[in-house]
């Protein structure tokens, strides 16, 4: 048995690669291919078990599985560049949100390093919790706004399967949790100063020395850029999932079927096998027949490639998609919904691009492992650090946070998938099917 499933809440290959082990310890699966880029997976199973067990070895696995819609409707119904415009535009607005609180964050942050006016409660120490406490303010919303990178990354990091959000989660989490215990102690220092508990020049001296360690817009730059990063990614996904929404868009969405001897338009899910469908001239045919009545000339190239239109009369077989050039003729459904012609194309195309080629497997080995050795060396990272400098905790943590931030195995999972899913689309386009 082959059966395609969807497949929800991968972000990286990381996700994939956990996915696909997951499935594959299921007694009785042969053989299981994930595709990130269509959030798919097609999986070969024997007798010994059936789509109940592997949706749930991929829920426990912390992710989303489901059966794609029954058969007998149209094609797939879900056009995938709807869903893809609707997380397009969600990833957008994530964005600009971001960045909206991001510019006047790091203007109050970096502007004295870069020579920008500055007003000058900005620069007095006495200031220094005001300032600090209106960085933190300003990276919250950020922190919001971009809070699934959180309940995803802990999520997999949870069920011992960390994926690129973990890295996003740790490293900027690291970087506010510092900021909040440098804000404690600009108040600690501010304190003692005022109340003369110390020395005052000595504690404003830490005060101006925490002042400078504080790291929200770190964490602010990191998930706003990390957004766009997945926004333009999305982009390409969407334009690479474009060539199976053209061939979805060749079948019409209505047929008009003779019903009790009155022509009634119904939605091409609603006709059933030995209906008799009307087909007038310059319309599409909506599901593969045999035409009973009357006679004409099809265009046939969107399936077959060939330009030349194809005479057709009673007793002949028709295709969905293919278009009716002259006169108009009455044929009996045969093939519905998933079984039509075109639906088989959508299917080849769709499996082509979720196929798996040696190289992306390998690009998915290593990136099963990728993140949990990426925590472990900032770890390391982070410990030599704080020996080597005498346990200066804010050389170490940047160095840690470094690691964690710049490790994101996304390219190393998509640039193959793309590139075949590129090819497919391409060949699509052109009338040429892969099939493997």
């Amino acid at each position: 048995m082959k059966q395609k499933f969807n497949v929800t809440g991968m972000t990286c290959s990381a996700c994939s690669a956990h996915v696909e082990k997951a499935v594959r310890q299921v007694e009785g699966v042969d053989s299981v291919s994930v595709n990130l880029l269509g959030n798919s997976m097609l999986v070969e199973y024997g007798g010994k078990t059936g789509p109940e067990q592997i949706i749930q070895a991929v829920t426990d696995a912390g992710y989303g599985a489901s059966l794609p819609g029954p058969a007998g409707k149209a094609a797939p119904a879900a056009r995938p560049a709807d869903a893809m415009e609707e997380e397009l535009a969600g990833m957008k607005r994530r964005f600009l949100t971001s960045l909206v609180f991001l510019a006047p964050l790091f203007y109050i942050a970096m502007g004295h390093m870069m020579g920008w006016p500055l007003p000058a409660l900005f620069h007095q120490p006495s200031n220094a919790l005001v300032v600090a406490f209106l960085q933190f303010l300003l990276t919250l919303p950020i922190l919001y706004i971009n809070r699934k990178y959180y309940t995803v990354g802990f999520k997999t990091l949870w069920h011992r399967a960390p994926n690129m959000d973990s890295l996003i989660a740790l490293g900027s989490s690291a970087a506010v949790l510092y900021g909040v215990a440098a804000l404690f102690l600009i108040a600690w220092h501010l304190g003692r100063a005022a109340y003369g508990a110390g020395d005052a020049a000595a504690e404003l001296a830490q005060v101006e020395h925490w002042a400078m360690d504080l790291y929200f817009e770190s964490a602010g730059m990191i998930l706003t850029l990390i957004t766009l990063g997945k926004w333009l990614e999305t982009r390409s996904k969407g334009k690479t999932s474009q060539a199976i929404t053209r061939l979805m868009d060749l079948a019409p969405k209505t047929a008009m079927v003779l019903r009790d001897g009155e022509e009634v338009e119904v939605p091409v899910e609603d006709v059933a096998a030995g209906d008799l469908i009307v087909v007038r001239p310059g319309g599409r045919i909506p599901v593969d027949g045999v035409v009973t009545e009357g006679a004409s000339s099809v265009d046939e190239s969107a399936l077959t490639g060939e330009s030349l239109p194809v005479e057709k009369a009673p007793g002949d077989k028709v295709a969905a998609a293919s278009i009716n050039k002259s006169g108009s003729f009455t044929f009996r459904a045969t093939r519905v919904g998933e079984d039509t012609t075109l639906a088989q194309m959508i299917r080849l195309v769709d499996e082509a691009a979720s196929s798996k080629a040696p190289i992306a497997k390998l690009a998915d080995k290593v990136a099963g492992v990728f993140v949990p050795v990426v925590i472990a060396i900032a770890v390391v990272t982070a410990a030599v650090w704080l020996i080597a400098t005498g346990g200066d905790v804010t050389q170490a943590l940047t160095a840690g946070v470094a690691v964690l931030v710049i490790s994101c195995p996304c390219a190393l999972g998509l640039a193959t998938p793309v590139a075949i899913m590129v090819g497919t689309g391409k060949g699509a386009e052109n009338g040429i099917l892969i099939k493997s």
